[in-house]
């Protein structure tokens, strides 16, 4: 899902990364105030773990390449779709400059994708399921913001003319609708686990139990 650089003509870069820049300051605007001495390991190790699940990827045709994100995961645990922004910028940073995965002009749309469709996506639909069980709930919210980060991710190069939307669409969809089963069984056995085993440690302790 890691666009590379060529793939999309400046205009559209700059626009990604004016939309990205917006979030990533609420992101670190969240972080000012809940990123307390007590998360911070946590947050580090979640971003070693999503760096890592993200270096297993395949290419895809009339796409880009297929992999876990993360973004759900993240901001389930901090109960606040700002968390799993900040966690993907870094992880795309860290990827983008320093491991040439994904380029540094398009990182905006990188970001976007990823980043704020994966977050936002994962955490409400998270929400809005949650009343019928945290397992069910995570795997779908992981599944989710998996799959339209995926979709998003064809639509923009659609818009960039880079591949046509029909076959963006169904490779980028089908590839990642069948990944997504991972990402949201991986999510679900997470989030389950530490709503069990350390609830002090989720901010969506209280988001679990309402």
């Amino acid at each position: 899902m890691h666009i590379p650089d060529g793939f999309m003509p400046l205009w559209e870069c700059g626009v990604f990364w004016l939309i990205s820049l917006a979030f990533i300051a609420m992101s670190l605007k969240w972080a000012s105030k809940e990123l307390d001495e007590k998360k911070v390991p946590l947050f580090a190790a979640l971003a070693a773990g999503i760096f890592a699940i993200q270096a297993m990827n395949m290419p895809i045709p009339w796409g880009t390449s297929g992999h876990m994100v993360g973004g759900a995961l993240t901001a389930i645990i901090f109960d606040s779709p700002w968390a799993g922004v900040l966690m993907l910028t870094l992880v795309l940073i860290v990827q983008g400059v320093f491991f040439a995965d994904g380029g540094l002009l398009v990182m905006g749309a990188n970001i976007f994708n990823m980043g704020i469709i994966g977050s936002f996506v994962g955490y409400y639909v998270f929400k809005a399921l949650k009343n019928i069980g945290t397992p069910i709930a995570a795997f779908v919210a992981g599944w989710a913001s998996l799959f339209l980060s995926a979709i998003v991710c064809a639509i923009e190069m659609a818009i960039a003319g880079t591949f046509p939307l029909d076959k963006g669409l169904y490779y980028m969809g089908l590839y990642h609708a069948c990944i997504g089963i991972i990402e949201g069984a991986i999510t679900a056995i997470v989030i389950a686990y530490l709503s069990n085993v350390k609830p002090d440690l989720i901010g969506a302790k209280s988001t679990v139990n309402e």
